[in-house]
């Protein structure tokens, strides 16, 4: 039993951690508010984008879809001089956390307003890229460009080191769920299948380069993230596994090599341990049986 309690204490001392970094303070105030207020919500129990948002595997995911967008130098550009992602990593990552959970797991009309909120935001980011070219990012195009980079990251990590990774048809209504939240943002016509979403993403890539920016992102949350030393394995385990989820095609403007044994044996076989630490760490352990 001794063993046990202090097993527990542990798995609860980790979870809490995580849960502070991703979350902030804010955290246990807005999951509350999260699962706990009455009202409808966009998704029922058992949707895709539940079981997807709710798995660690996001951890990954969120990794290499920031590598992904990076690719788009607009896109890049407004990141670059706009969200603060050096400044303040930590606060970005809870915000952006808290818009994935109130969307996908929130009451209806919290939902909205995070993406109202988000809308507005958008309005006020403009500027003119390093090669001269204006952005915004409320251009229809590049907010497509931010959504399908999200989905095709978080849909792929899930399936490679999800719980309870989704067939044919489970992947299918996860792109369709998704798009809900995209149409909202001011997506235009988003993909709602996964072939759609590989089409629309193949549609883009004649834009995509790696520029000065994207390859200093790149080194920023691969190499030299604020992280306290304990964490830091862990953490370029999850980077690795995130690396190892892109294509040639993306990685090679990014500088990030390609070794296909290393990534099959030990890559994400290490990612996937991590992923379900993780899992162990956040989830309430279930109740001691009677005895």
């Amino acid at each position: 039993m001794k063993v046990q309690a202090a097993a527990d204490f542990a798995r609860s001392r980790i979870g809490a951690s995580i849960f502070e970094r991703v979350a902030g303070s804010e955290g246990p105030a807005r999951r509350q508010a999260i699962h706990g207020a009455p009202g409808d919500r966009w998704f029922a129990d058992g949707r895709p984008i539940r079981r997807v948002h709710g798995d660690s595997a996001m951890f990954v995911g969120g990794i290499r879809a920031l590598l992904l967008q990076s690719l788009h130098p607009l896109a890049m550009a407004g990141v670059a001089g706009h969200s603060g992602y050096r400044g303040d990593p930590w606060g970005r990552l809870q915000r952006t956390s808290y818009f994935l959970a109130v969307t996908a797991f929130g009451q209806g009309d919290d939902a909205r307003a995070a993406i109202d909120r988000v809308r507005a935001i958008h309005e006020r980011v403009t500027g003119t890229a390093p090669d001269g070219r204006p952005y915004a990012a409320s251009d229809p195009h590049l907010l497509t460009w931010i959504h399908i980079a999200e989905a095709d990251s978080f849909l792929r990590a899930h399936s490679r080191f999800g719980a309870e990774p989704l067939d044919q048809a489970g992947r299918d209504g996860y792109v369709a769920d998704i798009a809900r939240i995209g149409a909202a943002l001011g997506v235009p016509d988003p993909p709602r299948t996964e072939a759609e979403l590989a089409d629309r993403i193949n549609q883009y890539r004649p834009e995509l380069q790696g520029t000065a920016e994207a390859r200093s992102a790149a080194r920023f949350l691969l190499l030299r993230p604020p992280l306290p030393v304990i964490a830091r394995g862990p953490y370029g385990v999850l980077a690795a596994a995130a690396t190892s989820l892109l294509p040639g095609w993306a990685r090679r403007p990014l500088y990030l090599p390609r070794l296909p044994l290393a990534e099959t044996a030990l890559v994400r076989p290490a990612g996937y341990a991590v992923v379900q630490a993780i899992r162990w760490a956040t989830t309430a352990p279930p109740p001691a049986r009677a005895s």
